[in-house]
């Protein structure tokens, strides 16, 4: 998470949105950068809502604009996928080494959820049943247009480094499955659709 005193900007950091990079490309701009741990980098807008924003619009005495990534749905699973395939990983309980990504899906719709097929939903993380939201969501695949608002609002020029690149790996995904799984993250295909307006 940063935050942008001057300009009265948060960015939230939508896991497997390209988060390490945003950060490492603006963490020297921003007055709070919160990178460690995960829980705290990964600030919902649910938490920065109840728990940051009164303090921000406290002390600066106005609200900031909140802005954040969302990743197609099926991709963003399959990032964590191939993540969670690295053979470094520091929990085993969380790895994927060895499984399919059909398997993975069937353990990500399963109740209770395997340790390694607990991802959340990005829907949950930019738009809380209760409570605002993030108030601005750009589309991952438009990097580019993310970039060029945050270089206008910033005032800088902005060069993104690749970093934390998930390893290459299949994503064939039973056709049955797929829509299972459209079906239960009905809501996140609805919301990633929605920003093509």
């Amino acid at each position: 998470m940063l935050v942008f005193w001057k300009q009265r900007l948060v960015y939230l950091a939508t896991p497997k949105t390209g988060s390490t990079a945003i950060e490492a490309a603006l963490e020297s701009l921003a007055s709070v950068v919160i990178q460690r741990p995960p829980e705290l980098k990964h600030t919902s807008a649910h938490r920065y809502w109840r728990f940051l924003a009164p303090y921000l619009q406290l002390a600066a005495d106005e609200d900031f604009q909140v802005v954040a990534v969302m990743r197609e749905p099926l991709d963003w699973l399959g990032s964590w996928y191939r993540y969670r395939q690295r053979d470094d990983g520091p929990r085993p309980e969380r790895s994927t080494a060895g499984m399919s990504f059909n398997q993975f899906i069937e353990a990500y719709l399963s109740d209770p959820q395997p340790e390694f097929a607990k991802v959340g939903r990005q829907s949950r993380f930019l738009v809380p049943d209760k409570g605002p939201g993030v108030d601005q969501i750009f589309r991952y695949d438009d990097m580019p247009g993310f970039v060029g608002f945050l270089e206008e609002r910033l005032d800088c020029e902005i060069n993104l480094p690749r970093l934390m690149v998930s390893p290459p790996g299949s994503l064939e995904l039973d056709g049955g499955l797929e829509t299972r799984l459209r079906e239960e993250l009905q809501r996140d295909f609805s919301l990633y659709n929605s920003l093509k307006d």
